[in-house]
């Protein structure tokens, strides 16, 4: 399973540079050692924690036009709510 996890992370981060997302923040909390980034491109903002800084580890989370958080699974999760707010515009 941790081979789908950090292929996630790759195709995230490779669509993520595609597009020209930017990095607005980063945060340690070092007890638990957890770094989260936030992005943002636009008006979509989206977060990644992880654990230890491995990238195996990350989560993703985002919103929806209606601002419901949504755990991404798949990149096509990231993709459908990035692309439904960005036609709200």
């Amino acid at each position: 399973m941790n081979n789908v996890s950090g292929s996630l992370h790759t195709k995230v981060h490779n669509w993520m540079d595609t597009i020209g997302f930017r990095l607005s923040g980063s945060q340690t909390n070092i007890k638990d050692n957890i770094t989260t980034n936030h992005y943002f491109f636009e008006t979509f903002n989206f977060f990644e924690k992880a654990k230890n800084n491995d990238p195996k580890n990350s989560k993703f989370l985002c919103f929806d036009t209606y601002g419901e958080g949504i755990k991404v699974k798949s990149l096509l999760d990231l993709q459908t709510a990035f692309f439904e707010n960005i036609s709200q515009l």
